[in-house]
């Protein structure tokens, strides 16, 4: 039986599926080779995280990245399957190449975006893109547009995408064929039959494509992509459009969905927990309302002659590039010379790789879970916790926050006034600055030197704590005009990151003269501690270690007589307060998720859980050699690490330590559960009562 044509048309019935098969075809070869020059731009701007690593691992990234490619073309061809089904649609090609050109558009500024995203972050497109969004919109279009080359990437966008309608216009055309003389506006009819047996067996392609593989089991996840020792290659092969897409899943979806669930019973995590966290001279309290609310009881040998407390959170201040750490160059001479006359903490990481997340770690001893990576924005944010502004607050300290930028961002007046600090400096409050970041604040000359002078002028009747925070270490790296530092300049070009970091370290040291001048610098303990780090030239398993090593740095009268120069134990942010808490002395009564690292058992290392930003539900727990890391949906990975100037991490084969990764387990498991019942902090949200 031969299938009919509608008003006589020389068109056989088979044209139109192979021409509709023709154009599908031609326009998804044209994504692919796309999506594979913008992997191909990735790895030349990022390039100098190639290192030493072997051609053959970006071979099989990309290798990889094709087959991340091709689940993005199937959803973008798509629409030009289902038009299989109707002759109507196939006919109606106007609307299939808008439809590709819009998606072909849009994926093509993903990916020119994320060529400096993953520079900044070493992570491609994730949730981190939806929380800049919700933010202050006038603060990050200044960020993007004065730290990176916006309109270049817009005007090249706009190129593009007129190159791409021209492109699938002509593939248009040559899938049509020429059009026999006489055939007027005539439109071929293809029998039912023929049409669905063409789709199904498209879709059947299709299908295995988006699945990525023939094996049974799930599809084509982000894991299948690290394949090779290079952590750098492993993301390159990674598509980012399907990133931010899974990020936007997690974001967007159920919000309990995307916290830590349960992997064993709640009293096994949390007794667990306990073995982590208590020592000898912790007391459990409320044991069965609260996870690990006790009293501690610092040996008083082990108390410094201090009465007032300064925390100095430095922004992207990593690890990778602070001499006393090792690192090459001078770029922070002046807390390397700060670092000799107190205690260095070398093995040290921030909780996350945000700023929001070092705030809340370091200040409210609360760790960086997944599901509330941004917790002071969260409903879960209004829970009191057990830092310092409850812990010193509750013995009558003044308290004082000096911030170079607007107290807004990030929520953070909101969060910390409700834990009760009540005096905030941001910049509104600064007058002639030296220099105004037009994107951020004042410089971080200008912070240091309001905060000198607040500590001077405003405090000494009583003992008081003091946060301040610094920011132009951040892009887009706004710096005064005459720099007081040279700039860093690295295979001789600049390195913009790095001169920042110069110039906050400058800044550091002109805070420190001033403050070693007044009265209560011999009352007082200085804890200096990186936010978080930022990419190296090399990425220190999926981690990527160099984002978390921070350095800490405790500066108070005779602390090196009683504790040494140097501190090989690990540690992150929740265990600051503690710490703290550990040299003024006297009984406390708190629940922080960390431990005073200078009151450990014998034999002690310490221990770390951290968590990257964004949506990323990997998890990691840190020894002093070791580092589990479990992505979200794969087996755990055991490295032996090693951090410094020459950074390494090797794979240990074989089954992983199960206990290391019951405790990782345990602490996540029973910090959540301790949140959403809002038992995390002291006892009904009311701050404690001062110890005797």
């Amino acid at each position: 039986m031969t299938p009919t044509a509608v008003q006589g048309s020389p068109f056989t019935p088979s044209k139109p599926l192979r021409s509709q098969l023709r154009f599908t075809l031609f326009s998804g070869l044209a994504l692919l080779v796309m999506y594979t020059l913008l992997r191909v731009a990735m790895l030349v701007y990022n390039r100098e995280l190639i290192g030493d690593t072997p051609a053959a691992a970006f071979v099989e990234a990309f290798y990889n990245g094709l087959r991340f490619d091709l689940r993005v073309v199937v959803y973008a061809c798509a629409p030009l399957l289902i038009a299989l089904l109707s002759t109507r649609a196939m006919c109606a090609r106007i609307w299939q190449r808008i439809w590709l050109t819009g998606f072909a558009s849009l994926t093509l500024f993903l990916g020119l975006a994320e060529l400096d995203f993953y520079k900044e972050f070493h992570q491609r497109l994730n949730s981190l893109v939806f929380q800049y969004l919700q933010e202050d919109q006038a603060t990050v279009m200044s960020m993007l547009w004065n730290g990176f080359p916006v309109a270049r990437y817009l005007v090249a966008w706009f190129v593009i995408t007129g190159l791409l309608w021209w492109m699938f216009s002509r593939f248009d055309r040559a899938s049509r064929g020429q059009v026999p003389a006489g055939a007027g506006g005539a439109r071929p009819v293809v029998a039912w039959y023929w049409r669905v047996a063409v789709f199904f067996l498209c879709l059947l392609i299709a299908v295995i494509a988006a699945r990525g593989h023939l094996r049974q089991g799930p599809p084509l996840r982000w894991g299948d992509a690290y394949t090779t020792d290079s952590m750098f290659a492993n993301q390159l092969g990674l598509n980012g459009t399907l990133t931010l897409f899974t990020a936007a899943q997690a974001t967007f979806g159920p919000h309990r969905d995307n916290t830590w669930q349960s992997t064993m019973e709640d009293g096994q995590a949390r007794q667990i927990t306990r073995d982590m966290l208590l020592t000898a001279q912790d007391q459990l309290v409320d044991a069965d309302g609260a996870a690990v609310r006790r009293v501690y009881t610092p040996p008083s040998d082990k108390t410094l002659p201090i009465r007032n407390v300064v925390v100095i959170l430095m922004e992207s201040f990593a690890g990778h590039s602070v001499g006393a750490l090792g690192a090459p160059g001078n770029i922070t001479p002046y807390f390397d010379k700060l670092s000799r006359e107190g205690l260095l903490f070398d093995r040290f990481f921030s909780n996350g790789t945000h700023t929001h997340q070092g705030m809340f770690a370091t200040m409210a001893c609360f760790p960086n879970l997944p599901g509330f990576e941004y917790l002071m924005r969260t409903p879960e944010g209004a829970h009191k916790f057990s830092g310092l502004p409850q812990l010193l607050g509750a013995r009558g300290y003044d308290n004082l926050y000096v911030y170079n930028g607007n107290f807004q961002w990030d929520n953070q007046s909101g969060f910390f006034s409700n834990q009760g600090m009540t005096r905030f400096i941001g910049r509104e409050d600064f007058v002639d600055p030296v220099f105004m970041d037009p994107t951020w604040g004042v410089s971080d000359q200008d912070m240091f030197d309001r905060g000198a002078l607040e500590l001077k002028t405003n405090y000494g009747d009583k003992p008081f704590y003091a946060l301040l925070q610094t920011l132009s270490n951040h892009t887009p790296y706004a710096l005064p005009k005459d720099l007081p530092v040279e700039p860093v300049m690295i295979n001789g070009k600049e390195d913009l990151h790095r001169t920042a970091m110069r110039y906050s370290d400058w800044a550091l040291g002109q805070f420190f003269e001033k403050a070693r001048k007044e009265p209560y610098f011999n009352q007082t303990l200085f804890v200096v501690v990186g936010d978080h780090g930022f990419g190296g030239f090399d990425q220190v398993t999926e981690m990527d270690l160099q984002r978390f090593n921070v350095p800490l740095l405790l500066i108070a009268p005779g602390i090196q007589e009683k504790f040494g120069k140097v501190s090989h134990t690990v540690g992150t942010q929740v265990d600051i307060v503690p710490t703290i808490m550990g040299r003024l002395g006297g009984d406390v009564r708190h629940q922080c998720w960390g431990r005073d690292l200078l009151n450990l058992p014998e034999g002690d290392g310490g221990v770390g859980v951290i968590k990257p930003s964004g949506g990323d539900q990997t998890v990691a727990i840190v020894t002093a050699e070791q580092v589990l890391v479990q992505p979200k949906g794969f087996e755990p990975r055991l490295y032996r690490y090693q951090l410094g100037a020459k950074p390494t991490a090797t794979r240990i084969e074989g089954p992983v330590d199960e206990t290391l990764k019951k405790r990782m387990e345990g602490f996540l498991q029973t910090a959540t559960k301790s949140l959403l019942d809002n038992t995390a902090g002291v006892v009904d949200g009311v701050p404690d009562k001062p110890q005797p």
